[in-house]
């Protein structure tokens, strides 16, 4: 199924702030998610009074789930981790070590005020990303992330592999991506992941489709592609930690 979001032009996304390159940032050790969120809620608010460069920072969560402006209570089927309910689009969703987690914080005004074509956008840095590693991402129309297909488990079965949730306030992105690297897939049994039900529709990661790609590799490919889609970046100083979002 083609999704018409293909067709969307999305070169003005490459222009940034005047005068700010995007910083980026990566964690090394799992990032509680009250925390996180608390950190995007001051970044972006900087971002949009002009205080601070738009940033993507990149870490992993302890495990939990969080539920989307779409959750429903059902969709939890075994409270196996904390809950945290979320003001990003979509529903329950799993995240915990082995994902890597990419909120991505911009300042769309500056480039273009677009939501559906800022998700297009996000879509096109992860298939980038994936297709670093010979893996043909893919979007779906009637279904929100990123999908592989698993012609191996049966005709018409297909595996999601990256799942997007993002916010805005005052035209500044919050929240954003996860792809699933080599986090215990298990853990989205306890779930009805983005609600989808149909059975022939799963959760895979790069590891499980038999590619031994770590964190850091991913994490190459993702600034690759970034650039592409969005434009100049810079490295964060190694010795500023994430409090200081």
């Amino acid at each position: 199924m083609v999704n018409d979001r293909q067709t969307l032009d999305l070169t003005p996304f490459s222009r940034g702030a005047p005068g700010h390159a995007v910083e980026w940032r990566i964690e090394n050790a799992p990032i509680p998610y009250p925390e996180a969120v608390a950190a995007m809620e001051a970044r972006a608010a900087a971002i949009a009074n002009g205080e601070a460069p738009e940033l993507v920072w990149l870490l992993e969560h302890p495990p939990l789930y969080t539920s989307g402006t779409s959750g429903k209570d059902d969709d939890l089927l075994d409270a196996r981790f904390p809950v945290f309910e979320t003001g990003r689009g979509g529903q329950i969703t799993y995240h915990g070590p082995g994902q890597r987690v990419a909120y991505v914080l911009l300042d769309l005004k500056a480039r273009r005020p677009d939501v559906r074509a800022y998700v297009a956008a996000l879509e096109d840095m992860i298939i980038r990303t994936l297709a670093a590693f010979n893996v043909k991402g893919e979007r779906r129309e009637d279904r929100v992330g990123v999908w592989v297909n698993r012609p191996d488990k049966g005709a018409g079965f297909e595996d999601k592999i990256a799942a997007i949730g993002v916010r805005l306030k005052r035209w500044v992105s919050f929240h954003g991506i996860a792809i699933n690297v080599e986090p215990d897939l298990s853990h989205f049994n306890a779930i009805v992941p983005c609600g989808v039900v149909d059975p022939r529709y799963g959760v895979t990661s790069l590891v499980d489709l038999g590619l031994p790609v770590t964190m850091t590799d991913v994490d190459v490919a993702l600034k690759q592609a970034f650039g592409e889609v969005f434009g100049e970046m810079q490295d964060a100083d190694a010795d500023v930690t994430a409090w200081g979002l």
